[in-house]
């Protein structure tokens, strides 16, 4: 029986998935370790061969292939991360290495592409737009990131990775101009206005208030903290805003919001008729969804990447 294999390589954790087709309900086998980052890059290195020798070892099945989604993105000219919050994979050539160790064909792609990647295919999309020719994944957390999968005209869905493999890197495109500095060199981005941090920010500096996001958000529901009020009006009014790039320039069947972000209700209600004033087009019914798969979409959609 053919197998699929999924690595999602997390600054903690490491988990690793067995499926048998692109359903949860195939699901062979899964398992997670810790990273151990602190170690440095080629302990993380070991470790994935660790985690896909036990995935062996508990099954008896031998990958053809292995995907992996990570925290940064392949630059594909010198075939070395880059953009990674576990900061020592920047610069080093782990898909290379990982071959290399594995003797197995290694695809790679950035968290935000698996999670896109999954969602459209096992997703919530399938439920929605199940013909779908191209999706957006958006992850708005702790950082903001992006996602695009498209569909060719065989019917295979793809990430589209970009001549700098910056495919779908939403979260770096400026957003307010002269914003809050970015760890990427600009100011401004999409990350700076709409992560978690960052709205928990804004907050602070209108109130002199140090709270979450979920007690921001109680605050407004009760009606009682204009600043909270104006916290979440920030949110929604920059969210319409940017994602108003993506509908213009994709037009997309369908855009799907993870992350702790994402689990504001009022993105869904509130968020499309806002969006509508800055499309452009007379009417904006481009579908705004939850994700279906929670914390699986990134093993699920590293798995995907070797449905080839």
């Amino acid at each position: 029986m053919r197998s699929y294999w999924g690595i999602d390589l997390g600054g903690t954790k490491i988990e690793g998935v067995i499926m048998t087709k692109p359903s949860p309900d195939s699901v062979v086998y899964r398992h997670r370790i810790d990273t151990e980052a602190q170690f440095g890059y080629q302990h993380i290195v070991e470790r994935i061969a660790l985690l896909v020798d036990h995935l062996k070892a508990e099954t008896g099945f031998l990958p053809d292939a292995l995907g992996i989604g990570t925290p940064g993105t392949l630059e594909p000219a010198t075939r070395t991360m880059k953009g990674c919050n576990t900061q020592c994979l920047n610069g080093m050539p782990l898909l290379d290495d990982l071959q290399n160790k594995l003797g197995i064909p290694v695809f790679i792609a950035n968290d935000a592409n698996c999670f896109a990647l999954a969602e459209a295919q096992m997703g919530i999309v399938q439920e929605v737009a199940p013909d779908f020719r191209s999706v957006v994944g958006l992850i708005l957390g702790t950082g903001v990131g992006g996602g695009i999968v498209l569909r060719g005209n065989d019917g295979q869905a793809f990430v589209l990775n970009g001549m700098q493999g910056i495919g779908g890197e939403w979260g770096h495109n400026v957003l307010e101009e002269n914003g809050c500095p970015c760890f990427c060199g600009k100011r401004g981005c999409v990350e700076q206005v709409l992560s978690g941090p960052a709205l928990q920010r804004f907050y602070h500096e209108q109130s002199g208030v140090n709270l979450k996001l979920p007690q921001i958000l109680e605050r407004h529901q009760a009606g009682n903290d204009p600043v909270a009020t104006a916290t979440i009006d920030r949110l929604l009014e920059k969210f319409a805003l940017g994602i108003t790039t993506l509908v213009n320039v994709i037009d997309p069947d369908a855009i799907v919001v993870g992350g702790g972000v994402g689990n504001i209700d009022l993105l869904y209600t509130e968020g499309p008729a806002r969006a509508k004033k800055y499309i452009f087009n007379p009417t904006f019914n481009t579908p705004i969804l939850r994700p279906k798969l929670g914390d699986s979409a990134g093993v699920f959609g590293a798995a995907m990447l070797t449905f080839r």
